[in-house]
């Protein structure tokens, strides 16, 4: 299925849980996105992929309005967002949780206080109660022989899994995921993707950048292809990943497979490519 210029949403609106509208974004005077529209219905997950500099962190940043939008429109569950009301952004950031590359966790905080400081700050939980949800929270994603060490003390997966253990606890109604694999070692990337698929195996909403693609091929809903802020393409991975498909998808993907099965052989020759 190809699409040019922005998504279709082709899904009745009453069933989105967070669905955007004609999203643009312009930083430094350059146009990051344009007229983007896409949509999460409860349970889907959505994989955004695509070159570096197509707009990717940008639109996840713009749908949980860390980056207002200069145009376009958000809505969760139906409601639309007043992106000028603080009381409403409160809320509705909550809703919407939001996992970066680099993880964002507090290092003077353990894992179990990393998890339970938003509970405490936002929700109004007691010390004790938080202190509980985030235990719960922590062995949810295998961590619970970890709560008491601190991000120094945490391999990079860990650490992205108490940043998901974080997000979990708020009982987000979707989860944007800005390539949370990007920063790990190789062979620490699978524990946080079987967190990922756990949740997605849950009924979890999520839309999510990666370059992990045989994740995106067995587990996407639809895969969202980027380039030069808009949604290109987009369908489910059996049609835009299917051999022979001729579609943009198919030949980044094929592309990156390449790139990265030739780093790999280098790295196994003592060698490393420069970035």
């Amino acid at each position: 299925m190809r699409v040019e210029g922005a998504a279709c949403v082709n899904e009745p609106r009453e069933q989105s849980v967070l669905r955007l509208e004609g999203v643009g974004k312009s930083l430094g005077g350059r146009r990051i996105l344009n007229d983007v529209s896409l949509s999460l219905r409860k349970g889907e997950l959505k994989v955004l992929i695509g070159p570096s500099g197509a707009g990717k962190s940008t639109l996840l940043q713009c749908a949980n309005c860390l980056i207002r939008p200069d145009q376009g429109e958000i809505f969760l569950d139906g409601e639309r967002l007043n992106q000028h009301n603080s009381g409403q952004l409160r809320l509705f950031r909550r809703q919407v949780g939001m996992i970066f590359q680099d993880f964002n966790l507090f290092d003077h905080l353990s894992a179990q206080g990393n998890v339970s400081i938003a509970l405490e700050k936002v929700r109004g939980l007691s010390r004790r109660e938080a202190g509980e949800r985030a235990l719960a929270e922590l062995a949810r994603v295998g961590l619970a022989d970890r709560a008491a060490l601190y991000p120094a003390e945490l391999s990079g997966g860990q650490k992205q899994r108490v940043a998901l253990a974080r997000a979990l606890a708020m009982d987000p109604r979707a989860i944007l995921l800005d390539e949370p694999t990007s920063a790990l070692d190789p062979e620490l990337v699978g524990e946080v993707l079987a967190v990922i698929r756990d949740l997605a195996a849950g009924g979890m909403t999520m839309l999510m950048a990666t370059h992990q693609m045989d994740f995106a091929r067995a587990l996407a809903d639809e895969i969202l292809f980027m380039d030069n802020g808009r949604i290109i393409e987009q369908g489910g991975p059996d049609v835009l990943l299917r051999q022979g498909a001729g579609t943009r998808t198919l030949d980044f993907c094929t592309r990156l497979s390449l790139e990265l099965a030739g780093r790999d052989g280098l790295k196994a020759n003592g060698l490393e490519l420069l970035p």
